[in-house]
């Protein structure tokens, strides 16, 4: 009986401590927050009182605010961005430094890929323009380094980068549309002229080490025409403009232009094709370039703010119309030279070939015409060889003039009896310009219209956009060509009284004050009778300003008529 009261005893006590318990440690809890709430611990472990001390702690809040908003001041974010992007900038160093190791090691693809991580840091340039200036200058250090490890190719370029992908979409299937159709004949015609020049390509092609599909870019260019000649004055099979040929060593004198000859002209454009490849590392962006100019190009790629190395089809349609059809033109070319049946298109089953010739040296002046007649060959082929040659002459100095190799024996033998011609008279013209100072409401158009030129030669001569709009004020420089004749020598004084007579008769005279019908008729020793037929004259009578024709050509032989007035006087 005492051990069943003991327990129930036990059992009551532990029941009531299961309620007691959490709620003296609520209270506990409670008292501790309401003591955290009234005190702060110090650091030398002294309690002090909130209410005590409130005016401390407002203070310290404050400062603590204040701390903040200057850790995430303007000045202080500007700080924190140009130290990231110096670090951005290391790092890029970094990576152009593990490059070079790899470059002197002869890894060339490892040196690419580690130049490609570098650029890839460099793509933002927003921010503080110093900044961003030398991220530029890095860039462009990364580009050159890009520019040297292509460049050290000297087999064959393989790869990815090397590559002309044979792409088709709708751009270039609109060319093929139009080779199959209004363009059929250029394009067959271009074709079957490609057979006398495409070997020479070729082999320069692959001593260069690049794509052998270029040797078709002239049927885009000239239709592997070799006297072709653009309205920018660009000439030959690879059409280069006189500045450009003279960058890539195309000489012009008076007796020659090299862009016409096409072994010194290929050279030239596989000069100019690798150099655009080192710039962008992209053939399609290349021909790009070949067309418009480089400059346009990277212009273009600068407006984009992001890689400088952009694919064409990133560019295309901020490109010239005539660039933007120009790679999807050549494309398209390459489409129907691999399968032309699936076409539609009969190339026919051979090209012209090409003339085999040797070199002959010459250094007196003679007619290519009188050449050929002398060794019984072509006319045309002898002009074809020798299409650099301006006048159809050799020139007055050693000149190394080709011949077709059945025809050299024959010329050795015969050179001595060739006549040596007259030296022609050159037609030489210089640039001169004109200041043109932009008035409220002018444009382009308007200024060439006034001045009697196109839009685009005057853009080009002042190195600007077509559409580009003018400032009042600015100044323009307007060409005007000046041509003036040199012949070699004068004539005779029969002659050139000849020359002078013929020359004044075919003008008109305007009358001046004290002229009269007869003074006129005697200083042109044109009858009077013929002045007052071909001028519809009833009487003597001229007036001050008045046009008088001199022309003898629909009157007939003036000397008859004087012959016959002599004879009625007489």
């Amino acid at each position: 009986m005492v051990k069943i009261k003991s327990s129930i005893v036990v059992s009551v006590v532990t029941f009531s401590l299961f309620f007691i318990l959490p709620a003296f440690c609520n209270a506990q809890i409670a008292m501790d927050k309401v003591f955290a709430e009234n005190t702060i611990i110090n650091t030398d472990n002294q309690t002090i009182t909130k209410s005590d001390d409130k005016k401390t702690a407002t203070a310290k809040e404050k400062n603590d605010i204040q701390t903040e908003k200057k850790v995430h001041s303007p000045q202080t974010l500007k700080e924190e961005q140009e130290e990231d992007e110096q670090d951005m900038m290391e790092k890029a160093l970094d990576l152009l430094e593990v490059a070079d190791n790899y470059w002197e090691k002869g890894d060339v693809e490892n040196t690419l890929n580690m130049l490609d991580k570098a650029y890839a840091l460099l793509l933002d340039t927003n921010g503080d323009p110093a900044v961003a200036r030398q991220k530029d200058d890095l860039r462009l250090l990364i580009s050159k380094r890009i520019l040297a490890a292509y460049s050290s190719k000297q087999t064959v370029t393989n790869g990815k980068a090397s590559e002309i992908p044979l792409i088709m979409n709708p751009d270039v299937e609109k060319e093929i549309r139009s080779f199959q159709n209004y363009e059929r004949d250029f394009f067959i015609s271009s074709y079957q002229r490609s057979g006398m020049y495409r070997p020479i390509i070729l082999r320069e092609l692959k001593k260069a080490g690049i794509p052998e599909e270029l040797s078709w870019l002239p049927l885009v260019e000239s239709g592997f025409k070799i006297l072709a000649l653009s309205r920018a004055r660009a000439l030959g099979l690879w059409q280069f403009i006189p500045s450009t040929g003279y960058k890539f060593g195309l000489s012009r004198d008076e007796w020659s232009d090299e862009r016409m000859d096409v072994e010194k002209s290929t050279e030239a454009a596989i000069a100019y094709l690798k150099e655009l490849h080192g710039m962008f590392g992209d053939w399609l962006t290349v021909l790009a370039a070949y067309n418009c100019g480089e400059g346009r190009v990277l212009r273009v790629i600068s407006r984009q703010h992001i890689n400088y190395f952009d694919r064409f089809w990133d560019l295309y349609r901020q490109l010239p119309n005539e660039t933007a059809r120009y790679v999807p033109r050549f494309l398209a070319t390459l489409h129907i030279i691999k399968d032309p049946k699936k076409y539609g298109m009969d190339l026919g089953k051979d090209t012209e070939k090409p003339i085999a010739y040797e070199f002959v040296k010459v250094n007196k002046i003679m007619k290519l015409q009188d050449i050929a007649a002398k060794i019984e060959a072509p006319e045309e082929t002898l002009n074809l060889l020798n299409s650099e040659l301006r006048y159809k002459m050799t020139p007055d100095k050693e000149y190394d003039l080709k011949v077709p190799v059945d025809y050299v024996a024959k010329f050795n033998l015969v050179v001595g009896e060739i006549p040596e011609t007259e030296k022609p008279g050159f037609v030489s013209s210089r640039m001169v310009s004109a200041k043109h100072r932009v008035k409220k409401g002018e444009t382009i158009a308007s200024i060439a219209k006034r001045y009697k030129i196109s839009p685009s030669t005057l853009s080009s001569y002042n190195n600007i956009s077509t559409n580009k709009k003018l400032v009042v004020g600015q100044k323009l420089r307007v060409p005007v060509v000046q041509v003036t004749r040199v012949a070699k020598s004068k004539p005779d004084t029969k002659s050139k009284k000849k020359m002078s007579s013929l020359a004044e008769t075919k003008q008109q005279y305007k009358v001046k004050k004290g002229d009269t019908l007869l003074n006129i008729a005697k200083r042109f020793d044109v009858p009077v009778a013929q002045l007052k037929r071909i001028n519809n004259l009833k009487s003597n009578s001229i007036r001050v300003g008045q046009l008088l024709k001199l022309s003898k050509a629909d009157t007939g032989d003036a000397s008859d008529e004087k012959s016959d007035v002599s004879k009625k006087r007489s």
